[in-house]
């Protein structure tokens, strides 16, 4: 339990926003779904974590090759903390090689004294799905494959994934488990975290390997070319990933994201029967989406000061708590315009710095989208006496003149 509050602490802002988003959502009429075949499916806005379609969001299936995300995202995390480089070259044990893989593996072609970087692992991961790389990654960053996967776990816990667990780094065994709520949020982190990843490996369409460079001396070249099995890439407007997967134990799965006109939305398909099922869900869901839904990033309006009564000033600064995007209906968002409301008056120091003295509501053609608190900026402390005396006077005759009026 000691570690779990931790982790909440660490990655507490991050989980609450999650499930506090699908709160954000303006309430209205339901918009039916588009009808999915595949077992489960999870559509996210990307920038605000709101659910926006749940089928079997919750049932446990095997995420297959989606786990090679997460082998992914702990390499970045290495990265970016300057422990490894990415033009590092890696050395390859013996289990990393493809002929050492399980029968009906997906490989990058690894073999004995390649020379490659962790770059190109990446890239092999991305594309071909290599499972030859995923243990290269894995042994790269841990000592075995068992310990690279409590790795994983360790960082599913620290995301506030419960349902999810890995055993290994491909995605091969059918003891990884995962939702699709929970792998949705994953790669809505997963993307929050490596937003380079999307141009750099998960919308390259092809992959060559291994190239003069990867082979020891006197080796014969045999390079080949893989391509992604990401059918959306290039056929579905603003598809730049993420993930496809296939083993006999989950079906078809596949994390997909998309983008159009500063809107990004997550879907996850898993247990799908067959690849063109499971594409097809993507697309119809993704579809969905952008056609209800939009992301919302308002900016923020300046407020005038506020009048101070008994305090060393007489005003105060006020503005808004900090305004996240949010998500509305694809038809809302238009004319937009702040208001302040419920307005503390009169305002009487002392005041704390962050106290609510009001709302401050945004607005737009149809009415109200989103309130907020209206929090003061600094601390006002109170007044001397002769201070607190003639303000308190002029506040006598101030009501006088309100209740005649």
């Amino acid at each position: 339990m000691a570690d779990f509050d931790n982790n909440m602490k660490k990655y507490g802002f991050s989980f609450i926003l999650f499930w506090g988003t699908l709160l954000f959502l303006t309430p209205q009429e339901p918009i039916p779904g588009p009808a999915i075949t595949s077992q489960a499916a999870v559509l996210l806005d990307a920038a605000t974590g709101t659910l926006l379609f749940d089928k079997n969001g919750d049932q446990i299936i095997p995420p297959a090759s989606l786990a090679k995300l997460m082998t992914m995202h702990i390499a970045l995390k290495e990265v970016a903390e300057g422990k490894a480089e990415l033009n590092e070259v890696i050395n390859l044990p013996r289990e990393s090689w493809a002929n050492n893989q399980p029968p009906r593996s997906s490989l990058m072609y690894l073999g004995a004294g390649h020379i490659v970087t962790l770059r190109e692992l990446l890239l092999g991961l991305a594309i071909p799905s290599g499972n030859d790389a995923a243990v290269a990654v894995g042994l790269r960053f841990a000592a075995s494959i068992d310990a690279f996967a409590e790795r994983m776990n360790q960082e599913a816990r620290d995301l506030g994934l419960r349902m999810t667990q890995f055993v290994e780094p491909s995605g091969v065994s059918e003891y990884n488990l995962t939702t699709a709520k929970e792998f949705a949020w994953f790669c809505r982190e997963y993307i929050t975290l490596h937003p380079e990843t999307l141009r750099e490996y998960h919308s390259v369409r092809d992959f060559e390997y291994p190239k003069a460079e990867n082979l020891p001396p006197r080796t014969r070249l045999n390079t080949a070319i893989r391509h992604n099995s990401n059918s959306l890439l290039g056929t579905f407007d603003g598809a730049d990933g993420l993930k496809t997967g296939y083993i006999d134990e989950s079906g078809y799965n596949i994390a997909l994201t998309a983008e159009r006109n500063d809107t990004r939305f997550v879907a996850v398909i898993l247990g799908g029967p067959n690849t063109r099922t499971r594409d097809d869900d993507g697309r119809k869901l993704l579809d969905w989406g952008f056609e209800h839904f939009k992301t919302l990033r308002p900016a923020p309006a300046p407020v005038p000061p506020r009048r101070v009564w008994k305090g060393k000033t007489d005003t105060v600064g006020a503005a808004g708590d900090e305004i996240m995007p949010f998500t509305v209906r694809i038809e809302r968002g238009n004319n937009l315009r702040w208001e302040t409301e419920d307005l503390t008056d009169p305002l009487i120091a002392p005041l704390a710095a962050g106290a609510q003295i009001g709302d401050f509501v945004l607005y737009d053609d149809t009415g109200e989208l989103q309130r907020f608190p209206l929090r003061t900026l600094f601390e006002v402390e109170q007044g001397g006496f002769f201070k607190r005396l003639f303000d308190g006077i002029r506040l006598f005759f101030r009501s006088l003149k309100s209740k005649n009026s």
